[in-house]
């Protein structure tokens, strides 16, 4: 079994093969990819991914990074539209449950006019590899399949890697190795573990 630093260290070698960026090889697929690790190794995968994104954005390689940290563009959207605030006063006075429904309103996931699928399609450009990162951080409001299935809709000229952290064996995503969510089969694994 590779270690987690030897998996880390094989993204940098995947990303940058042109045939990765410009999604050829891979049978027609759109290229979507799953990065997963145990959730043990959260702040370490965190730390890469800001060496990665620095490394490739500051040099002169013919591309770059654009990393989207689900939690944080939902707390952005949640500010620019004036609730977020209120949330927190809702979470006191009903609960989570009721915030994590309103929420998940508020933002129209899984509709045609999804705004964090929005908020992603509307700051990637040809060229770009994306990040997908807070997966962790943004469930139980946003579930992974669901982005992705979302952004398969409207973004398939770009790479996309989701960094999850739980079990992803080419069929389901299993978040923090305990969170069965629903099957997704279109992404391939970025970096086994063996």
């Amino acid at each position: 079994m590779k270690t987690i630093y030897q998996r880390l260290d094989e993204i940098m070698q995947r990303i940058m093969r042109e045939s990765f960026r410009e999604n050829t090889g891979l049978g027609n697929e759109i290229g979507y990819y799953i990065f997963d690790y145990e959730p043990r190794y959260e702040m370490l995968v965190r730390e890469h991914v800001h060496f990665l994104k620095q490394k490739i954005n500051d040099g002169d390689y013919g591309f770059r990074i654009k990393e989207f940290d689900l939690y944080e563009i939902i707390l952005e959207l949640l500010e620019t539209k004036g609730y977020l605030e209120k949330n927190f006063n809702m979470e006191q006075a009903k609960g989570s449950e009721f915030v994590f429904n309103a929420t998940k309103k508020a933002l129209r996931l899984t509709g045609k006019d999804d705004l964090v699928i929005q908020y992603i399609k509307d700051r990637v450009e040809k060229g770009d590899v994306v990040f997908i990162t807070g997966v962790g951080k943004a469930w139980p409001i946003i579930r992974s399949h669901t982005v992705l299935n979302n952004l398969h809709q409207i973004l398939d000229d770009v790479p996309v890697i989701m960094f999850f952290p739980g079990v992803y064996d080419g069929l389901e995503l299993v978040l923090f190795e305990e969170i069965k969510d629903d099957n997704y089969y279109r992404a391939f694994k970025l970096v086994d573990r063996y």
